[in-house]
């Protein structure tokens, strides 16, 4: 064996999103914070740390005018004290303040020579700046490029924010010039060269290097012969994209080689899969930007490009790459275009005769309190710019309205609020579908265990669904395929549907892998990721075995969430419609209620057979939580509860001892909890102060490790989970044997040759 050659530098950054999580302390310490990272690969540390820092998705291209700052001494010794996620751009700020290194290196304790590179990328910027574009000949182009700084980054310094009236058109204008600089560039041959990471030593030909860009002027990486297609990345874990989009990748490279092709795999995250040297024919460890991306593609010249596997990051550069003359395969810009544009897609909803819930856009707050009241309360509010689910709220009346617009978000002519008719008490549903352009594969309906305003990515749910009749199905099926041929979709769909009163109401489409891909894969054995690569290479459903396919499991697979509450001792665990999770597992049996039971041992919520069940809810859950109590009771559990429910639940037979909230008296619930007197605790509440009042409640359950729920309908999956193993134990059997149990002789892909 070999060591490699180390010619290269290497720097990794944590991506945090506290923003999901109102009240945290954001402060580094020892305890882990962050839900991903990223990795940068340069000839020296400027280079690799300016990949990195680009490759965070959060709209860092360089390293001032990042983040907000105040002028005084004061703000940036605190903001150097103490590590916090931002740190890194509050030492450039400091330094172009007037901060020398030795005195930050003194508060920060960061070595000196980390900080002298920096200060090397900050005088340039600084440098860019004052010299003015016109100034900026090719040597200049040439020493920004080798510094690590993007083409975005120079055209942000080029554009002025005065001349634009809205962000939106200051944004517009960034991104075209970013185009021109970067075609100028290739024009005047200023484009990086590739090296690999040398893993045998130059000792003999290396067959798994990762390859890297960099300005220096020798290419070591030959162009790969053959056909080959290019399959990009989700970039890094984060709350709403996470390993689920990495699963789908992994099987887009399997399936392009084992269809004939080479396979490119682009991505920046070290924590992924995708990004292990044998799973693709070739790996660039390079940010997922149109910069970035394009010179790889100018290099390789690939068939084709899959954008459909990786979320939304290269969903984001899909528009870009086609105007490039790049072939997207799959489903075309122009269509992910029409689902994603709010008034094009409710035109689209029209023209099938569908169903949306009713919604309207507010500039002001006046505007806003003006469509809530035409919709009528209660209302789903939420950015016109923000995705997965982040700063959306549902909102009761004018007053959280207002306080809502004044806190929560900042509104203004671009930046305008989304507001819908929020559909209380309404099922949710997912349905993963899978196209040609022609047929349609419907891969599976998941049914939500949580009503209508918990995330979808928060919410757990269930293959096959547990309480849609057979006509239900029918007519979910019938939409899926509607909307799927009038998108054109070719590969993978992804649809969440609401059902009330009877109502079918459309909430999101999404022509693109989803996060659920890989659960209803594993549910079901049909690889949908492997088999939409197919699609996009040119196969048809009916050449596939897929063509007409029902599948009528005689299993239920539940998926549920894992949360990083624990992470956070200032987060609430309540769920909503902002997505918190941070990951899933799967529980799978002959019974939903089993199944969803090994979901809640697999996600460490694991569900007692005996003692004190804690319960306190709102108002209007006081009558569903009746049934839940009185099964308990059945099975011998003993009921306490708050003074409020308490009476209620004794009112309707059920025996509930009061006991005090915390204020009222000692000892109280949160005394109980800590001496390890509940074995279970319900919680639901509604309003500010309520969830003040009741916060200590649900972190003392997760601080001591107390199953708890806080919907009722997870509470009532639960009591019957519970019911179910009083009466048999759960059997454990690889997957391959329940696949071996699909109805009428079926195959799935797993067992079928392709």
């Amino acid at each position: 064996s070999f060591e490699p050659t180390i010619d290269y530098v290497v720097v990794k950054i944590p991506r945090f999103d506290f923003e999901k999580f109102k009240n945290v302390d954001e402060t580094l310490t020892t305890q882990m914070k962050s839900v991903g990272e990223v990795m940068g690969i340069g000839r020296d540390f400027k280079e690799a740390l300016m990949k990195a820092v680009r490759s965070l998705e959060k709209d860092y291209w360089g390293l001032i005018d990042q983040v907000e700052v105040v002028d005084e001494e004061s703000f940036y010794e605190s903001k150097l004290r103490f590590p916090n996620k931002e740190r890194l751009f509050y030492i450039a700020e400091a330094l172009r303040f007037g901060f020398s290194v030795e005195r930050i290196s003194k508060i920060t304790r960061i070595d000196p020579w980390f900080l002298r590179e920096i200060e090397k990328i900050v005088r340039f910027e600084m440098e860019l700046k004052k010299m003015g574009p016109e100034k900026w000949n090719d040597e200049i182009l040439k020493r920004a490029k080798e510094l690590g700084i993007p083409d975005r980054r120079i055209a942000e310094i080029e554009i002025k924010r005065e001349e634009y009236k809205t962000k939106k058109e200051y944004k517009s204008a960034i991104s075209k010039r970013e185009i021109e600089i970067m075609l100028k560039r290739k024009e005047r041959g200023i484009m990086p060269s590739f090296k690999s990471v040398d893993t045998c030593a130059g000792e003999f030909v290396a067959k798994t290097p990762y390859i890297y860009s960099t300005y220096d002027r020798e290419d070591e990486v030959p162009r790969l012969e053959g056909k080959k297609i290019v399959i990009l990345g989700g970039g890094p874990n984060r709350i709403g994209q996470g390993i689920e989009f990495d699963y789908c990748c992994v099987h887009a490279c399997f399936a392009a080689r084992e269809a004939g092709y080479k396979a490119i795999m682009i991505n920046c995250n070290p924590e992924t899969v995708s990004t292990d040297y044998d799973t693709s024919d070739r790996l660039y460890f390079e940010p997922l930007t149109i910069e970035d991306v394009f010179a790889i593609l100018s290099k390789e010249k690939p068939y084709g490009i899959i954008l459909q596997f990786g979320g939304q990051t290269p969903l984001k550069l899909a528009v870009p790459l086609g105007k490039l003359d790049f072939r997207i395969l799959g489903t075309q810009p122009e269509m992910i275009d029409i689902a994603e544009d709010r008034g094009r897609f409710q035109e689209l909803v029209k023209k099938l005769k569908l169903k949306q819930p009713e919604s309207g856009i507010a500039f002001s707050y006046e505007e806003a309190r003006e469509v809530a009241h035409g919709l009528g309360y209660p209302v789903l509010v939420r950015p016109s710019y923000v995705l997965g689910g982040r700063a959306m709220e549902i909102v009761y009346s004018d007053e959280e309205l207002k306080s809502y617009m004044r806190d929560a978000v900042k509104v203004s002519p671009e930046h305008p609020i989304l507001i819908d008719k929020f559909l209380k008490d309404a099922k949710e549903l997912d349905v993963d579908a899978l196209s040609d352009g022609k047929d349609v594969y419907i891969g599976a309906i998941m049914e939500h265990i949580e009503e209508a305003g918990v995330h979808s990515g928060d919410s757990a749910c269930s293959i096959p669904p547990f309480s849609l009749d057979n006509e239900t199905i029918r007519e979910i099926e019938r939409q899926t395929e509607l909307i799927a041929r009038e998108l054109n979709v070719i590969g993978l769909l992804n649809i969440q549907f609401a059902i009330k009163d009877g109502e079918i109401y459309i909430l999101e489409v999404n022509p693109r892998a989803s996060r659920t891909v890989p659960f209803v894969s594993k549910a079901t054995g049909i690889p949908l990721a492997k088999m939409a690569t197919f699609v996009m290479l040119g196969k048809s459903l009916e050449e596939l075995g897929l063509k007409g396919l029902k599948r009528r499991l005689k299993w239920s697979a539940v998926k549920e969430s894992v949360f990083p509450f624990i992470k956070f001792p200032g987060a609430d665990t309540i769920l909503g419609p902002e997505m918190k999770s941070t990951g899933e597992v799967m529980g799978i049996d002959r019974s939903f209620e089993i199944a969803f039971y090994k979901s809640q041992i697999a996600a460490s919520n694991n569900l007692p057979l005996e003692g004190n069940v804690f319960i306190s809810v709102k108002d209007e859950d006081k009558r569903k939580v009746v049934d839940i109590a009185k099964k308990f009771e059945e099975m011998g559990f003993k009921i306490i509860a708050t003074r409020g429910t308490a009476e209620y639940l004794r009112k309707h037979g059920v025996n509930a001892k009061m006991v005090f909230k915390v204020g009222e008296g000692r000892p109280h619930i949160v005394d109980m909890i800590k001496n390890g007197e509940v074995s279970l605790v319900v919680n639901t509440t509604f309003g500010a102060q309520s969830i003040k009042d009741s916060f200590s409640i649900r972190r003392s359950a997760i601080s001591y490790g107390v199953p708890y729920f806080t919907t009722v309908e997870g509470a009532f999956a639960a009591v019957k989970a519970i019911g179910s193993l009083k009466i048999k134990e759960f059997e454990v059997k690889p997957l391959q044997e329940y696949y071996k149990e699909v109805k009428n002789g079926e195959k799935t892909a797993h067992q079928r040759r392709i």
